[in-house]
This record gives C-alpha cells, sequence and structure tokens, in this order.
C-alpha cells in the first residue's frame, strides 16, 4: 500500500481526496496546517506528496523549499485555487513535480498521482554490485547514491538539477533543445514552461562551472539549447 501525506486546510477537499485513495489502495495522512505537515514529512517516509499553495501559517512555496533543502525527493504535486503562469513556475522552480488547479477534476487528480508514484518507482535505482560513475575532468557523478562531487567537494543538486546533469553527463556533445529537456526530465504536461529549463541551468552552471562567464562542462548551441562538452575527459 502506497503512503500519501496531504498538507491542506480545506477539509472538503481532504475528505474527497482521501475517499478515491482508497481506490489505488494508498493510505492517506493528513495535516492541516504547513508547520504539521513539515513535521510528518521529517519523521516518516511517503510515496507521494499533495501540499496545498495556500496555508493559514506558512504558504506551499516556503514547504516545498525546505522539503528540497533537507534533500527529501518524495515526488511533490500542489494544489491551488490560483493559476497565474507564475505561481506555476515558482512551483515547478522550487522542488514541486507537479501541479494541478482547484476544481480539479478528480479522475486527473488521481492519474497524476499514479503517474507520480510510477515515476518515483522507476527513478529509484536497484542495487547495482558496482556503481555507475560518470567522470569528466574533476567532475563525478555516483547515479548509485546520486551524488555529485566537483574536485573531491560534494555538489548539492535538487532532484531535477541531478537530472538534467545525468542526462548530460551520459550524453556528451549531443545538443538538446530546451523543450526536449523540457519533455525528457519534467514530462510532457510540462510543455510550454521551457524558461523553467533556462533557470535550472543556470543554477547547475553556478554549481559546477569555475567561470560561469565561459562555461566548459555545459555548454550553449547556439540557436537549438544545451550540451555538455565532449572535449573534458
Amino acid at each position: 500500500m502506497k503512503n500519501i501525506l496531504i498538507i491542506e486546510d480545506d477539509p472538503s477537499i481532504v475528505e474527497l481526496v482521501e475517499i478515491h485513495l482508497k481506490d489505488i489502495h494508498a493510505e492517506l495522512t493528513k495535516a492541516y496546517t504547513g508547520f504539521d505537515g513539515l513535521d510528518l514529512v521529517k519523521a516518516n517516509h511517503y510515496d507521494v506528496i499533495i501540499l496545498d499553495l495556500m496555508l493559514p501559517d506558512i504558504n506551499g512555496i516556503e514547504i516545498c523549499k525546505r522539503i528540497r533543502a533537507d534533500k527529501n525527493t518524495t515526488p511533490i504535486m500542489m494544489l491551488t485555487a490560483r493559476s497565474e503562469e507564475i505561481d506555476k513556475i515558482i512551483g515547478l522552480e522550487t522542488g514541486a513535480d507537479d501541479y494541478l488547479t482547484k476544481p480539479f477534476s478528480i479522475r486527473e487528480f488521481i492519474a497524476r498521482v499514479k503517474a507520480l508514484i510510477r515515476r518515483n518507482e522507476m527513478s529509484t535505482p536497484e542495487p547495482l554490485p558496482v556503481p555507475e560513475i560518470l567522470q569528466r575532468h574533476n567532475l563525478t557523478m555516483d547515479t548509485l547514491k546520486r551524488k555529485v562531487t566537483l574536485a573531491d567537494e560534494v555538489v548539492d543538486l535538487t532532484p531535477k538539477e541531478f537530472d538534467l546533469l545525468h542526462l548530460f553527463m551520459s550524453n556528451p556533445g549531443i545538443s538538446y533543445s530546451r523543450e526536449t529537456l523540457l519533455n525528457t526530465v519534467w514530462g510532457y504536461e510540462f510543455s510550454g514552461y521551457e524558461h523553467t529549463v533556462n533557470s535550472h541551468i543556470n543554477r547547475l552552471r553556478t554549481k559546477i562551472e569555475p567561470n560561469l562567464t565561459n562555461p566548459k562542462f555545459i555548454l550553449t548551441t547556439w540557436g537549438i539549447g544545451y550540451r555538455f562538452s565532449d572535449e573534458i575527459v
């Protein structure tokens, strides 16, 4: 049985979600305030976190930031009554995996929850005798531990930053458009938010590039998008 946490202050929505999650054999833990939800996240493992954007004590954006700051990679679906594009962009860029605007179709909601569960299961690496190590110059990635080091110093990456870097390091020299990167790392449901890719590329460069004005790892392919240098060994 899957364990799902909902952080939502509207009891009617919580009750509706709980009823329908039972149909997919999921057990729901409920938090009606942001701080209660954060305490539960720290104390327990969940397969998916459903997070309301507007809460009485602390907003969902800040909760999402704190969860990701603790290196917790549990999939997060944000719920909100607001539909402005900026809310979705901020949610995605602070570590949310999906975003649904109220009122929502319960069938779409369940489909998205199931997709997040599948994605999380697929991204969980199987135990391997030897971890897969990718190395380019002094940049090293251990895909089993999801650990990146630069000159033997650990680089703290968000889940999406790690996935982006993994794609690049696995395919040096291949140029990817922003749309392809968005679809590959975030999924096709986020089509149209290619500027999110730019933000993640900029943050990645800040963390791994010794000289931001002259990057040596993640290069810009003018007119196309980005590529990982194939001249670094």
